[in-house]
């Protein structure tokens, strides 16, 4: 594989921030239109998509219909879905699907079909794996062998984007972090696609990698670019919670397979909360969990697999039965203790059908992205689908975009990233207990007083990686607890209990942006 050190001053036709499903489809596609640069912070395989276990959703079954995929989808994210989006990549599923075994990804198969599962809140076996549970680390590796042969695409790890170069409304590069002479450096194109990722790491426990600080939003923000839906953070119900393996994700799949959720006393408590079960919703289920853990004052309750046949689980989730094996789990006879983590963020940079931003000459993709398919609450193995399908929609409209080079635009020095500011693990002991999977209005208020500090900051010409992230999670973490005290009603991923029902009137989106005064406009 071909990978460059060093960013120089050449122009490239195309950046691309983040190399995950949505940034290396997006630059492979990219190429035949120009030259393509992938610029990623840390190594390139740094990234959410090499932790998807349970795979990617697509209506590949003859009993099985976009239409059912569809309506799933629109149930699933509770009256704010973007319709029209959740069409667009439901129609675009089963070819985006073709695409990748082209490529060369290998899915599961059982004898000359596809192997297909169900997962949470889906009515049909739609979900394909491979690898057993290493379906987002196989498709990545196929397409991270396509990128890595194209003369085109340059791939540029340790490369920390620092902030986009928008001039007069129009984004024309990209502003570095040189990591040996600490200094901030410009590279200019045509078009940028943000594909940066999401913010786990605003949270102590979270399924999401070291590099999921939320500078692909904070950068857009600064930027002018429109964000929404911040409010809508995803808990995955069923993270490994044990000290030395905490986070680790135990894949909703499991579920789907059978797995049972059961509370301290080996009770099965979901039935009490959704005629689906353990099918139910994520927020559904991650909120049940939450209340037992309250109600028992334990730190966990248990999944129970231990009715699974004989090796199923070893074969079927070979990678989770790896790490539970290692800490000295055995799923035949031992409950797996489970607690719910910072998983996905539905909200994001505001996008159009083709990932194009408010912003002219930049788009998005993936989990960075607000394309409006997951609503209030992302439908389980929609996020590989939405950021295959909207990253290469983008394609297109970024290759049609004119601009030319420009000189030298380095800011003046501004006031560096105040030690006393940091984004420490009181700040993430701070947002879960403030703007965690129960809120209220008391501690939305404190919380958006505490993270004000981090509104205005600036990372300077000379900063280090840490200065960097901890002013760019200090700055989502104001804008997604201002969007949270502003929703005044509980739906998907936002419950609120003093607002604890639907309201009609807040079938609507928040959208958040910058004014030129620096003042954080919330509508």
């Amino acid at each position: 594989m071909f990978w460059c050190n060093g960013v120089n001053e050449m122009k490239y036709d195309f950046i691309v921030i983040g190399g995950g499903i949505a940034g290396l489809n997006a630059a492979i596609r990219l190429s035949k239109y120009g030259k393509v640069l992938v610029a990623t912070k840390e190594q390139l395989e740094d990234c959410n998509t090499l932790f998807a276990q349970g795979g990617i959703a697509a209506s590949m079954g003859c009993d099985d219909s976009p239409e059912l995929h569809l309506q799933d989808t629109l149930a699933a994210g509770d009256g704010l879905c973007n319709r029209q989006a959740v069409k667009v990549m439901v129609e675009e599923a089963p070819r985006r699907i073709r695409e990748l075994i082209a490529l060369g990804t290998v899915f599961d198969t059982s004898g000359t079909e596809l192997a297909l599962t169900r997962e949470g809140a889906h009515s049909r076996n739609r979900i394909l794996h491979a690898g057993g549970d290493a379906t987002g680390k196989i498709i990545w590796q196929s397409l991270a062998a396509a990128a890595g042969r194209n003369r085109n695409i340059t791939i540029q790890e340790h490369t920390f984007v620092t902030d986009l170069i928008v001039v007069e409304g129009t984004c024309r590069g990209i502003r570095v972090l040189d990591p040996v002479r600490r200094e901030v450096e410009e590279v200019w194109c045509r078009a940028v696609l943000l594909a940066a990722g999401g913010a786990g790491r605003l949270y102590p426990v979270t399924t999401n990698p070291p590099t999921a600080t939320g500078d692909g939003i904070a950068m857009a923000y600064r930027g002018g670019a429109e964000l929404s839906d911040l409010e809508f953070i995803q808990f995955h119900p069923t993270a490994l919670a044990v000290e030395q393996a905490a986070g680790f994700l135990i894949s909703e799949a499991v579920r789907g397979e059978g797995g049972i959720l059961r509370n301290r006393h080996g009770e099965r408590f979901m039935m009490r909360y959704h005629p689906l079960a353990e099918l139910a919703p994520r927020d559904v289920v991650a909120r049940a969990i939450y209340r037992e853990m309250i109600i028992s004052g334990e730190r966990s309750v248990y999944l129970d697999v231990t009715e699974f046949p004989g090796g199923f689980f070893a074969r079927r989730f070979p990678q989770i039965h790896h790490q539970l094996c290692r800490i000295g789990i055995d799923v035949t006879r031992d409950l797996i203790p489970i607690a719910p983590a910072a998983h996905y963020m539905m909200g994001g940079v505001n996008t159009g059908l083709c990932g194009e931003t408010s912003v002219s000459g930049l788009f998005a993709a993936g989990e960075v992205s607000h394309t409006g398919v997951h609503g209030a609450n992302r439908l389980a193995s929609n996020s590989l689908l939405e950021g295959l399908v909207f990253s290469s929609r983008a394609v297109e409209l970024m290759a049609a975009v004119k601009n030319s080079p420009i000189p030298h635009l380095l800011p003046e020095e501004k006031e560096p990233h105040h030690p006393s500011y940091r984004y420490d693990q009181e700040a993430k002991n701070r947002m879960q207990k403030w703007v965690g999977i129960v809120r209220n209005g008391h501690d939305l208020k404190k919380a958006v007083a505490y993270f004000s500090r981090f509104s205005h900051l600036t990372v300077g010409k000379n900063p280090g990686f840490q200065d960097v992230e901890e002013a760019n999670l200090g700055l989502v973490a104001y804008l997604c607890a201002l969007s949270a005290l502003r929703r005044e009603e509980s739906r998907g991923g936002h419950y609120r209990e003093d607002f604890p029902e639907k309201n009609e009137k807040w079938i609507r989106h928040i959208t958040i942006r910058k004014e030129e005064a620096g003042n954080t406009l919330c509508l």
